[in-house]
């Protein structure tokens, strides 16, 4: 099962949290929500009993809730699950929560375990390269987004998340970073110390998907969109990425 305990608390390590905006292949859950209502929240993996190591059909149990606006949205959204090739059998179903529970986000959920191919789970790739995750995975709209937390370095970010993007053919964008030891949200203090130059960049940048992998603009493409020169479009950028994802706060 994994761990869901969340980092900062005592005895666990302080770092940094960050906000992913997450896509990689191969994926049930974001093939399913992909282009329609509803979505879906990852909350634990299991070992299934029934697996039989060494035999090449290994697979794993996961809980997960799925939630939307009505009954009619969430069941088309099982229907989805259930027809597709990545996903194995639905093997349970119930309605909304424990009390203890984080309630989902719709106004109808419903519960399920599901089997399904470890090997094409993103987790691993994640805790390899030192991002834990914090919390239920929330998947709407064909993209993955994880709260996760980070031990190491802040300067080492950037770098263990292209190893991610490498290792597991994934998209990844950081949505939000938060210093672990307060709590405080440090993106939107970080961004108002951008110049309007700066700023526009990097959320054209961003929406282009420049920062996906692999990318899907150029800085040609980005300067052009822009009305700007290339010299002068990565001087805003980088001056931004300093900004945003340097080691100490501006």
């Amino acid at each position: 099962m994994s761990d869901s305990r969340e980092p900062g608390r005592a005895g666990e390590p302080a770092g940094t949290r960050l906000t992913l905006d997450l896509w990689h292949p191969n994926c049930w859950a974001i093939e399913a929500t992909d282009d329609d209502d509803g979505g879906v929240l990852a909350h634990a993996v299991y070992t299934a009993p029934e697996t039989d190591a060494g035999t090449g059909d290994e697979r794993v149990t996961g809980l997960f809730t799925a939630y939307g606006g009505s009954a009619t949205e969430v069941d088309a959204l099982l229907e989805r699950i259930r027809a597709s090739d990545l996903a194995g059998e639905v093997l349970g179903l119930r309605e909304r929560f424990d009390a203890n529970r984080t309630r989902a986000p719709g106004a109808v959920a419903r519960e399920f375990f599901l089997e399904y191919d470890p090997g094409e789970m993103v987790c691993p790739t994640l805790l390899e390269h030192g991002f834990v995750h914090s919390a239920p995975v929330r998947i709407e709209g064909g993209r993955e987004t994880w709260q996760v937390c980070y031990a190491g370095e802040r300067d080492d970010i950037e770098d263990a998340l292209d190893r991610v993007r490498e290792g597991a053919g994934a998209e990844v964008a950081v949505e939000a970073v938060t210093d672990a030891s307060t709590g405080r949200s440090e993106r939107d203090r970080r961004l108002e110390t951008l110049t309007p130059a700066q700023r526009e960049a990097y959320e054209h940048a961003r929406e282009a998907g420049y920062y996906r992998w692999p990318r899907e603009a150029s800085t040609r493409e980005l300067a052009d969109g822009l009305g700007v020169s290339k010299t002068t479009l990565l001087e805003h950028l980088r001056k931004a990425e300093a900004k945003l994802l340097g080691p100490e706060g501006p």
